[in-house]
C-alpha cells in the first residue's frame, strides 16, 4: 500500500509539473519543483521571465493557485518564482527556444538556428555546449546533427554539473528531437585548475630555479 501511495504521489507531481509548464507555454518555464511543508505545498517555478509569469498585480499566480486547489486537490499551495539570471546556461530554456524557432521557421533552418544559439551560449561565457538535432531533417547525410564547442564532461562526477535537457519541435516536415547540454562557468569541476597572477607568484616564491 505504501509503495502504491508513493507511486501515486509521484504521478500527481509529474502531472502538476507538466500542467504548470503547459499553461505558461514552451520556453517560459525551465523547471517546476514541489516541496511539502507543515503549512502546505510550495511550488517553485524556475523561469527567466518572472514578470511575465507573475502577471499584472500577481493575477497569473493567483489564478494558478486556484487551479491547483481545485484540479489537483492541493490544500494550501504557495507558488514561488525562482529567477534564472543567465538563461544561456539553462539547457531546458535553450532547448525550448530552439524548438520554438524550428516550429516557426521550419526544419530547413535547423543549422542556422543551432549555430546562432551555440554562438549565444559561447558569448555568454559557457565552458562548453552541445546541441543535437534529429528527426525529419532536410539532409541526405544524416538524420542527427551535432553542434558543439569547448569542454563538456560526459562521464564521472563532473558530468553531474552539466545542465541537460531535451524537447521536441513539431514542424510541417515532422517531429524533430532536440537535446542540449551546457557547462556553465560557475560549474565546479574537480580536474579544472584556475591559474591567476596570485597563483603564479606563489609558485615562483616556493620554487627554486637553477641552471
Amino acid at each position: 500500500m505504501e509503495e502504491k501511495k508513493f507511486v501515486d504521489v509521484r504521478k500527481d507531481e509529474y502531472n502538476i509539473k507538466q500542467f504548470v509548464k503547459s499553461i505558461f507555454g514552451k520556453g517560459k518555464v525551465s523547471a517546476v519543483k514541489i516541496e511539502y511543508t507543515p503549512v502546505g505545498e510550495k511550488i517553485l517555478v524556475s523561469t527567466h521571465k518572472p514578470g511575465w509569469i507573475i502577471g499584472k498585480k500577481g493575477e497569473k499566480i493567483a489564478n494558478l493557485t486556484e487551479v491547483l486547489k481545485k484540479r489537483f486537490k492541493m490544500e494550501n499551495p504557495h507558488v514561488d518564482i525562482v529567477e534564472i539570471k543567465k538563461p544561456e546556461f539553462d539547457a531546458q530554456i535553450i532547448a525550448d527556444e530552439i524548438a520554438i524557432a524550428l516550429e516557426k521557421f521550419g526544419s530547413m533552418r535547423y543549422k542556422s538556428v543551432s549555430y546562432r544559439t551555440l554562438s549565444r551560449i559561447r558569448d555568454a561565457g559557457a565552458l562548453g555546449a552541445e546541441i543535437r538535432v534529429s528527426g525529419k531533417l532536410p539532409s541526405d547525410r544524416a538524420r542527427t546533427w551535432k553542434f558543439s564547442f569547448g569542454y563538456l564532461k560526459k562521464t564521472g562526477d563532473s558530468a553531474k554539473v552539466v545542465s541537460r535537457a531535451e524537447t521536441i519541435a513539431i514542424t510541417k516536415q515532422g517531429v524533430i528531437g532536440i537535446k542540449v547540454s551546457i557547462l556553465s562557468p560557475e560549474a565546479h569541476i574537480h580536474d579544472r585548475i584556475n591559474v591567476d597572477e596570485n597563483l603564479i607568484e606563489e609558485i615562483k616564491k616556493n620554487t627554486n630555479f637553477s641552471d
